[in-house]
């Protein structure tokens, strides 16, 4: 058990690991209560050394810590950094580097999409973790060995994952696949919390362009609400209630007492005021210049963003790389609709693996059969030449009719 509670202790500790290439990172915070995560308790790990850190201690300062996470000298690792990160980036400004996330590895290694620091241990180390301490109220003090040691695990057993993923994706020269969601998980942008962006969240539950104008304004207000007062977006306004009031735009209070979800008596409330102001401006906004509402994409080429998500699908078993990591939903529909879509399955190493077969499957050179059991691909013209294998799907040129006439 190695538990730091002062500064002197931390930047003695901080110096010994900023001579290693890596370090492992992990935090213990509390959320449930608060908009801005409150962290507890830090966990690092050299190859050699492990230790947590009381964040609530008195006599602690965190400069040191935050010092190594700037070390562009150390490799950082974390598992599923994104709310770490988040962490790191309100109390310090600064988002760690370089950074490496094992999850985003492990999509890349054959391990699924969104493997779990649990699954990885088991699958890499043979180790079995003990979660008893889960669900802990890492706020209370004094933490407990049992508490301490289940959290610094979370560190130890990642270098192992981390050694491991980074020797297979050396070997597979897959290792330059991760700049992209590490330029992602890097970018502040990824940190900032605009109440202005707040209704992107929301945004497919608008049902025409005033609705989603209501809807910005409303967002906009929670979200600053919710920031200044430190709690949940739900316990200013839950979603559905925003969604009512953004359809129902009332405006006055006898209108928004109205509504069946409303929180009565609340329309009487400083919040109410706001709320109706906000609805005003919601109303004053041009629908014409609002964003476009996505609809589910129907019509002709709903058969080719099918053919697509099949192909996918083959393309993930063969190559072990995580449906997720190659494209995306809005991906195959953006690429069913322009060969030159401007998104990540037509560039780089998705487009190597994946995007080329797209559009040849679109242009009808390419066929995808079922071949014991599996999906295949085959050039179309060799069909042409010799019995193509059981169960041909479709090919490109006739996508549509095949897909439209299969029920």
């Amino acid at each position: 058990m190695s538990l730091l509670t002062t500064t002197d202790e931390l930047a003695a500790v901080c110096e010994r690991f900023s001579r290693h290439p890596f370090v492992t990172v992990d935090t213990e915070f509390l959320r449930e209560t608060t908009f801005w995560p409150k962290v507890c308790v830090i966990q690092i790990a050299s190859p050699d050394e492990a230790v947590a850190i009381d964040a609530l201690a008195d006599a602690i300062d965190l400069t040191p810590f935050f010092e190594l996470m700037a070390n562009t000298g150390v490799v950082k690792v974390f598992h599923a950094a994104r709310q770490d990160l988040e962490i790191i980036w309100r109390l310090a400004r600064l988002i760690p580097a370089p950074l490496f996330d094992t999850q985003v590895a492990a999509m890349v290694c054959g391990f699924g999409e969104q493997a779990s620091y649990l699954e990885l241990v088991k699958a890499i180390t043979r180790a079995n973790l003990d979660k008893s301490s889960r669900f802990t109220d890492w706020s209370r003090r004094p933490l407990s060995a049992a508490q301490i040691d289940y959290a610094i695990a979370d560190v130890t057993h990642l270098r192992d994952i981390y050694q491991t993923l980074r020797a297979r994706l050396e070997r597979s020269d897959r290792l330059h696949w991760l700049v992209d969601e590490m330029e992602t998980l890097t970018s502040p942008a990824t940190y900032e919390q605009h109440p202005e962006n707040a209704w992107e969240r929301l945004r497919h539950r608008a049902r025409k362009p005033r609705d989603l104008a209501v809807l910005m304004e409303l967002a906009a207000w929670r979200e600053a609400e919710a920031q200044s007062r430190d709690v949940p977006r739900s316990r200013v306004l839950k979603d559905d209630v925003l969604i009512e009031v953004a359809q129902s735009a009332p405006k006055n209070a006898e209108a928004l007492a109205n509504l069946r979800s409303f929180p009565k008596g609340m329309e009487r409330s400083r919040a109410g005021a706001e709320i109706l102001a906000a609805v005003e401006r919601g109303l004053a906004r041009d629908p014409a210049a609002m964003p476009r509402i996505e609809r589910e994409r129907r019509g002709s080429n709903g058969a080719t963003v099918e053919l697509l998500k099949v192909l996918l699908r083959q393309v993930t078993e063969q190559t072990g790389v995580a449906a997720k990591m190659i494209a995306t939903v809005e991906d195959l529909e953006a690429i069913a609709s322009d060969d030159r879509a401007d998104v990540p399955a037509l560039k780089g190493w998705r487009r190597t693996i994946f995007g080329e077969k797209a559009l040849e499957l679109k242009r009808g050179r390419l066929a995808l059969a079922v071949e014991n059991g599996k999906v295949v691909t085959f050039d179309w013209h060799d069909a042409e030449a010799e019995p193509a294998p059981a169960s041909v799907l479709a090919d490109g040129k006739d996508a549509e009719a095949e897909a439209s006439t299969s029920g």
